[in-house]
């Protein structure tokens, strides 16, 4: 027996299937749309609708886009010589927000993970390989820090080594503001693989 009204036990069905969200936070969400402006649903609505329908991957790099290529693969002042490969589109927008890095991206859309069946075919790799030209002198691996993601950088780089371009591996270590004794002992020995000289 359903405590709701069926378009409110359907909403809040369908709000509990988004990732993070659980059923009692699904409930308060609902219950905050039904009190919403009828023009604020509707928004929302036109919003999900009109993404969902409208972002596409970029043909070149696989970040979400509206336009083919994306912004970033289209930018004359990035540096074509230096391929970032990162996990997720998400990855892409936080080195974005540094600054710092001013190259293209190849997003993999996951990363190796024989517990999920996830193997190297299921993510992008083989277009990551296609993109491999004369002009490109290094990938950087910015996968995650995580077993799945050091699988994934290990694997790339066997196969970017004969192809004769530089690979790097992005930094892990203490973060900014942290605190020696709460590190683990991985962190604490990838801070010491890869201290530099200031």
């Amino acid at each position: 027996m359903s405590y709701y009204a069926e378009p409110l036990a359907h909403l809040i069905d369908e709000l509990s299937r988004l990732p993070g969200i659980g059923p009692k936070t699904a409930q308060r969400l609902a219950f905050y749309i039904l009190k919403m402006p009828k023009e604020r649903v509707a928004n929302l609505s036109e919003a999900i609708t009109r993404a969902r329908e409208s972002i596409i991957y970029c043909s070149v790099c696989g970040n979400f886009t509206d336009t083919d290529p994306c912004g970033i693969c289209r930018a004359s002042y990035r540096d074509r010589t230096t391929i970032m490969v990162v996990e997720d589109p998400r990855d892409v927008v936080a080195l974005e927000k540094t600054r710092d890095y001013k190259g293209l991206y190849h997003i993999l859309h996951g990363a190796i993970s024989p517990l999920e069946g996830i193997g190297p075919d299921d993510i992008k790799i083989k277009e990551l390989l296609s993109r491999i030209n004369s002009g490109v002198k290094e990938i950087i691996l910015a996968t995650n820090p995580d077993v799945e993601g050091e699988a994934t950088a290990m694997y790339i780089a066997r196969l970017l080594k004969p192809l004769g371009v530089k690979v790097t591996r992005i930094a892990h270590g203490i973060p900014v503001g942290g605190d020696l004794e709460y590190a683990d002992e991985v962190t604490l020995t990838r801070a010491l693989e890869g201290r530099r000289e200031i």
